[in-house]
């Protein structure tokens, strides 16, 4: 009897770790559920090679890893892609397949050449299922050629405020080409994502769990599953997409939206195979750091204009040689006295009076003096013109020839 309790507890201990294993797999893996507990501090541990935590609202980068390290970034790639295809042609257009579209690799919902579809349609393929084939059929639509597209999109990129992005394929399959390798940064693609979602189409195509549509003539029909785990493991997710390749690793980004305040993660490298869920971990802690840090204050501050010395000024009472002064004025609405930023518990935006000391005469009553201005971290968030509140001659010989005259007589 000893020795089957013996042999009960050893398989015991040996199922317990083998279960251990199988739950946590080998030492830098996670668990699939992550717990959303609130995060005071910055994540110091972070699987992605770069990651930002962005406020949608300023476009303020909350947090970063790498965030400006230029790295392939894979299928979120579709997020341009499809805001592009928004803003260049209306949802109802044909589009034609062509044999370029047809022969993309996987993943593809398997067009065939010389089919038709609503563009709108195939933007719900793009976005939910990350089909390439559908990507190359917009490109083409839009843009005439893929090349033509990859214009498009690298030109918007730039108007969206992107620093280093190069977009050469639609749907992010790794490329190079004689001006570099296809690539974003962490901060690019959430700027991409910020723009994305102000878009009231795209958040709802993005927003789908599932989507059913026909080619045109009505012979083939698809559904298609959203892709987007995050909908449905937290309640506020405006938009997200996944993205994976072999240099670009499983790639992430996703805007998310929570008691009037936008946060925008990306994540770039983020685990290869069999981490396929490092990304969620990393996004749920990021947004959990930024749920339990970050809130709107207002930041406006009255502001303390100064006197500014006129050289060459004429005084008011017409003394010679006395100093002349004049103050600016800065006109605000009740609205501006209520703006509101995302601040970090314990930051604060500094008010700064930037006039000059001195002017010259001849100052003209509401020249602009200068400027109130809000800095966050040094850099400058928000700015008021101050004026000059009256008019003030420069001394000159008609002033003195006046003067003269004035004192004679009076």
């Amino acid at each position: 009897m000893k020795h089957i309790a013996a042999v009960i507890i050893v398989t015991a201990v040996l199922l317990f770790t083998q279960t251990y294993a199988f739950v946590w797999g080998e030492e830098n893996e996670i668990p699939q559920l992550v717990d959303m507990t609130p995060v005071a501090e910055e994540p110091k541990q972070l699987y992605a090679l770069s990651a930002v935590l962005m406020d949608g609202d300023s476009g303020r980068v909350l947090y970063e890893k790498n965030g400006e390290t230029p790295l392939a970034n894979a299928s979120t790639t579709k997020v341009l892609t499809c805001i592009v295809a928004l803003e260049s042609a209306p949802g109802d257009d044909y589009v034609q397949v062509s044999q370029n579209a047809v022969s993309q690799s996987e993943v593809k919902l398997g067009l065939q050449k010389g089919e038709q579809y609503y563009l709108e349609d195939l933007l719900y393929s793009l976005m939910l299922k990350s089909h390439n084939d559908t990507a190359v059929a917009i490109a083409e639509h839009c843009g005439g050629t893929v090349e033509g597209f990859a214009r498009m999109l690298n030109r918007k990129a730039k108007q969206i405020g992107c620093e280093d992005t190069y977009f050469i394929t639609p749907n992010g399959l790794d490329a190079e080409d004689e001006n570099g390798k296809h690539h974003t940064t962490a901060k690019d693609l959430a700027l991409i994502m910020r723009y994305a979602i102000r878009n009231r189409t795209f958040r709802h195509i993005a927003q789908t769990r599932d989507y059913t549509f026909s080619e045109i003539t009505g012979k083939r029909t698809f559904s298609v599953h959203n892709t987007n785990a995050l909908l449905d493991r937290m309640e506020g997710v405006l938009a997200g997409k996944t993205g994976y390749t072999s240099q670009a690793g499983y790639c992430y980004v996703c805007a998310w939206e929570k008691e009037g305040r936008t946060f925008i993660v990306s994540l770039l490298g983020c685990g290869w195979p069999n981490h396929k869920n490092y990304k969620w971990s990393d996004t749920e802690k990021l947004l959990s750091f930024g749920d339990y840090n970050f809130d709107y204050k207002t930041y406006w501050q009255e502001p303390q204009t100064k006197r500014v010395l006129v050289t060459d000024g004429a005084a008011d009472n017409r003394e010679i040689g006395a100093e002349v002064y004049l103050r600016g004025k800065c006109s605000v609405t009740a609205e501006d006295r209520k703006k509101e930023i995302l601040l970090r518990k314990g930051e604060t935006v500094t008010c700064r009076t930037e006039i000059p000391s001195k002017v010259t005469a001849p100052v003209l009553a509401g020249a602009k003096l200068g400027r109130i201005a809000y800095y966050l971290d040094g850099k400058l968030i928000d700015a008021y013109p101050v004026y000059a509140e009256k008019s003030v001659e420069k001394i000159s010989f008609k002033w003195y020839a006046e003067k003269v005259f004035h004192d004679f007589f009076h």
